[in-house]
């Protein structure tokens, strides 16, 4: 009988698993920092502490994402998910070369944010267009308050997917550290085709990897899947991710996200 997820608590599979698990690659850099430069971590919230003036408010916030990243490629996807395009800007830098007037406004925002800023520009950042400052270039962070403030909308919308549901909350969490650790291309195979083998099992009994509606775990592991080396064939072996991979790859939140990702 194929192990499922005990919903809703920190002792679940995921959790389980994930126990030792070590913290996710270094935010994607866009531009690397001078030699002695240090980078800064930037970790306002919105609607969380609002004497500092980040509330929640359709129109106030842009997002600055990077071409090739997973970290900005969860980012996109989550936006679309929750009809959020419309009312937060997105830029997708690429070479600076190739985006200069991206690159000079993100530069703009950290150096509005620390004085004489030296360190790297780093995305995904969120910034205020308010205050021309970085808000968080924090991704776990700015996925959160993404998925639990709805004053970033103009409206409420039809049909909109909670991501992350409080009783699922720590699942969510353990299944990104436990990605993070085992389902990347420089993951120890031993341990990849373990947790491929959880995975699998895991949808084979529910539509998504934490139940029956999608969840921020979903935006989590189908980018972790379909950034495992294509040369490998890696999910050949594992029927249902196969089938969930293919499955998601037609909704219109993660086709539209391609451009930050692949």
């Amino acid at each position: 009988m194929p192990e499922t997820v005990s919903r809703g608590s920190s002792t679940g599979t995921f959790a389980t698993a994930a126990r030792t698990a070590v913290t996710g690659a270094p935010a994607c850099g866009t531009v690397p920092p001078s030699a002695t430069a240090r980078p800064h971590r930037f970790r306002g919230r919105i609607g969380v502490g609002l004497a500092g003036g980040f509330y929640p408010a359709p129109h106030r916030y842009q997002l600055y994402l990077s071409e090739g990243c997973q970290r900005s490629l969860r980012v996109s996807i989550t936006l679309a998910l929750l009809g959020l395009e419309n009312s937060t800007a997105t830029t997708v830098l690429t070479r600076p070369a190739e985006t200069p007037d991206a690159f000079a406004s993100l530069r703009r925002a950290y150096e509005a944010t620390w004085h004489h800023y030296d360190g790297p520009l780093t995305a995904p950042a969120l910034c205020d267009r308010w205050s021309g400052r970085v808000v968080s270039n924090h991704t776990p962070d700015i996925l959160r308050d993404l998925t639990d403030l709805a004053g970033l909308r103009d409206d409420e919308g039809p049909g909109l997917p909670a991501l992350r549901p409080p009783a699922l909350a720590a699942e969510i969490d353990a299944l990104r550290e436990l990605l993070a650790r085992d389902v990347t291309p420089a993951s120890p195979a031993h341990a990849r085709a373990a947790t491929l083998t959880l995975l699998d099992h895991q949808l084979a009994v529910g539509p998504y990897v934490l139940g029956d509606s999608i969840t921020a775990a979903d935006v989590d592991l189908w980018v972790a899947l379909t950034h495992l080396d294509p040369a490998d064939d890696a999910l050949s072996a594992y029927l249902h991710l196969d089938r969930y991979v293919r499955r998601l790859g037609q909704h219109p939140a993660f086709l539209g996200g391609g451009r930050t990702g692949r």
